[in-house]
């Protein structure tokens, strides 16, 4: 308990998400909806709260009122009376007149709030990966381990490994060399098809943190990203080592699912993993929920359409997550995620879709293998995803084939 007492954690929330456009247009990644219920950081911010750490800070930047908003409302359940809070820190150019340059540069900007934490180590997460995981087991490692630094890292097939940074270790688990997006990565000792990816999450003991980040202002060219700059520098001179990760043990089913869902694919595939018969990441397990903000929403409805309704269709709802306030009136609905206050027309049918909060899908609309973002109003007989050369004309297509309507389009305007 004492060390988890004097660890800070400071959640990376900044980032511009420009692989994840549109539905970062109007929004930071980590406050993008996801599995219909939540929002991205829910996950990381839920780890911190099941693993017992009750210090956290969150760095924001961009576009950062609806996740400012979604932690006022959904996270302020912690008492700063006795120490504890999860505070936004939005940038604030402190030691210069530039925004954050990456993670490094980030909490450097914010190191004074690390001297006067009284904190003994520092525990760094990204708020855009989809994951669960245990943070107290992976401080206790650091410390019986006396590492400098500790990188969790997840095998992942070699084949994939360019779009993250790898690690090569020793016999001992320590870090022998760390590539950042090479494409040729290390595999992983004893598979020659897995590598051992980074996954963003670092622990430092304090005042080594704040050493480091001191050396990097003074290094000839800047060094502002961990992965790409400071930890390739210190490997070797210090004592680096692998966490390795496995889901949570003991209280839930250890799943080891973790997604970095920074890709309009990836997040697709990610959500659509919660549909599968089996899902490799199990939201129904009450001993390790995903605590994320509840509206006020009547329950979720589905009911035949009237007689005197677009042929009196009586519709269908299969292998669908529903949330509160949507209502789903003689619609087909097959393999799909929504959101709050949804509504689907008679006739409509929906298959392979992500419906954001407040969507209106009108009667006889046909919707496949899409997103469509807040409010978007759906007009009778559209169809969307059956036509990807049409679609592209209008919508942003992604390399998989997902079409997403951006928040803000009126189909009446075509814009």
């Amino acid at each position: 308990m004492e060390l988890l007492n004097t660890t800070l954690t400071i959640v990376l929330a900044g980032g511009a998400g420009s692989r994840l456009a549109p539905l970062t247009a109007d929004r930071a990644k980590p406050a993008v909806p996801f599995g219909g219920l939540y929002r991205i950081i829910d996950f990381t911010l839920s780890n911190c709260l099941h693993s017992g750490l009750r210090r956290i800070l969150v760095l924001t930047q961009y576009k950062s009122h609806s996740l400012q908003k979604h932690l006022r409302d959904g996270w302020s359940i912690f008492s700063p009376e006795i120490g504890e809070f999860i505070t936004p820190v939005p940038a604030q150019m402190r030691l210069g007149e530039s925004w954050y340059a990456g993670t490094a540069d980030a909490i450097h900007q914010n190191s004074f709030l690390l001297e006067r934490s009284r904190a003994t180590h520092v525990l760094v997460l990204a708020g855009d990966h989809i994951y669960r995981m245990d943070y107290a087991r992976m401080l206790e490692e650091h410390v019986r381990r006396k590492w400098d630094v500790t990188v969790a890292c997840v095998p992942v097939p070699l084949s994939q490994a360019a779009a993250f940074g790898v690690v090569e270790i020793d016999g001992d688990q320590g870090i022998k060399k760390f590539v950042e997006k090479s494409h040729h990565p290390p595999a992983m000792p004893g598979d020659p098809t897995q590598a051992l990816a980074s996954m963003g999450i670092y622990i430092f003991t304090l005042r080594f943190l704040l050493d480091v980040l001191a050396q990097t202002k003074h290094a000839a060219e800047p060094r502002d990203d961990f992965g790409r700059d400071i930890l390739p520098a210190i490997i070797g001179t210090h004592a680096v080592g692998v966490y390795r990760f496995g889901g949570v043990e003991g209280r839930v089913s250890p799943d080891g699912y973790w997604r970095d869902v920074g890709t309009l694919d990836a997040y697709y595939e990610a959500n659509m993993d919660l549909l599968k018969p089996v899902p490799p990441m199990n939201l129904y397990q009450p001993d390790w929920a995903i605590r994320t903000y509840h509206a006020q929403h009547p329950p979720a409805r589905s009911v035949p359409a009237s007689s005197d309704a677009v042929g009196g269709e009586v519709g269908a709802v299969t292998n669908t997550l529903l949330t509160g306030g949507d209502v789903i009136i003689g619609a087909t609905m097959r393999h799909s995620i929504l959101s709050p206050d949804v509504r689907v027309d008679p006739g409509a049918v929906v298959e392979d879709a992500i419906l954001f909060e407040g969507v209106r899908v009108g009667a006889g609309a046909r919707l496949k293998r899409c997103i469509i973002d807040k409010s978007i109003v759906i007009p009778p007989n559209e169809t969307i995803g059956w036509d990807l050369e049409l679609d592209r004309s209008r919508f942003t297509v992604s390399e998989g084939g997902v079409v997403v309507v951006p928040k803000g389009y009126r189909f009446d305007a075509g814009s």
